[in-house]
């Protein structure tokens, strides 16, 4: 009997050890990122053309710092403030910190190699945010406490694309109801006051129970960042219903210029996922609504959304 016991332990050991090599063979050996080096440029809108310049530690108060690490065997990375986490394929990303006054912030790189292997490194470093966000601009997002928005599909123009910093929606406006049926209709975005952001990506199906599944709307290529289950159809260069589901990031207010812009961390978005920043330039708003416009990820376009308050 203990000789068969140990015959089986040994032929067990034997079988995992040869999945083991045979996982190995698949995926490839594991190797961690070395040599991390981290760039850091300070960005703000010096002459005030809605364009960010390079500026001196600790900048001038836009909050804006661009990122630029690069490590040998890294395959992506991943920045982290405040407990926020911003991907960055290719080592570059811009983050804005938006506490007000000159403030040292804690800020870690992970660089990511083959098979999950990671090193990170950690600086600090000091950053001057001098845009107080008008107090009747966090009412109307949030009604003091939270507040739904949807895309004003009903009107003309609610959604279209044009020139990076050229006029608003400039090449295509989209008629009412135009993009019925694609994922951005039915989708809900809420804004809390506390800085939390929830993206419903289907509003049709939590009665009389939550169901966190939908599809979203959003840019070939682009939007295949969001890691979804699915690929959605795709119709020229648009990828329409994209399964995915409801998720959480965060939202603050900056105003580099001088200008109001609506921040989402991670993959936060709306209407359509075009990458990029996940930054929205308010161009106008009222007591219920609000024009918005963002630059996709590939530097190419422009795109505007008219968003309504969902009450």
């Amino acid at each position: 009997m203990k000789n068969y016991i140990k015959i089986t332990i040994v032929a067990v050991l034997c079988l995992f050890i040869q999945a083991c090599q045979e996982e190995d063979q698949e995926f490839g050996p594991v190797v961690a990122p070395t040599n991390i080096d981290l760039q850091l440029t300070y960005l703000d809108d010096i002459d005030g053309d809605g364009v960010l310049d390079e500026v001196d530690a600790p900048g001038l108060g836009s909050g804006f710092v661009k990122f630029t690490a690069t490590a040998d065997n890294a395959l992506s990375f991943v920045y982290e403030v405040n407990n926020i986490r911003t991907t960055a394929v290719n080592g570059k990303a811009t983050l804005v910190f938006s506490t007000l006054g000159l403030n040292t912030y804690n800020a870690t790189v992970i660089a990511y190699g083959t098979g999950g292997a990671s090193s990170s490194q950690t600086i600090q470093l000091d950053v001057l945010s001098t845009f107080e966000v008008p107090a009747e601009l966090i009412t109307m997002l949030t009604n003091d406490s939270q507040r739904t928005w949807r895309i004003k599909a009903e009107v003309n123009n609610h959604f279209g694309l044009g020139p990076v910093g050229g006029g608003f929606n400039e090449f295509f406006q989209a008629p009412a109801f135009d993009k019925e049926g694609v994922g951005m209709y039915d989708d809900r975005y809420i804004f809390n006051v506390d800085g939390t952001f929830t993206h419903i990506t289907d509003n049709t199906n939590d009665d009389p129970d939550v169901n966190p599944e939908g599809t979203v709307f959003g840019r070939e290529v682009l939007i295949d960042e969001l890691n979804g289950p699915g690929s959605g159809t795709s119709n020229g260069a648009d990828i329409e219903n994209y399964p995915y589901s409801d998720y959480s990031e965060s939202w603050f207010i900056t105003g580099p210029g001088g200008v109001e812009t609506l921040n989402l961390t991670g993959i936060g978005f709306l209407g359509y996922y075009t990458g990029g920043d996940h930054t929205y330039i308010i161009e106008s708003r009222s007591i219920n609504e609000m024009v918005v416009r963002t630059t996709d990820g590939n530097g190419e376009f422009d795109w505007g959304f008219i968003l309504i308050a969902d009450e």
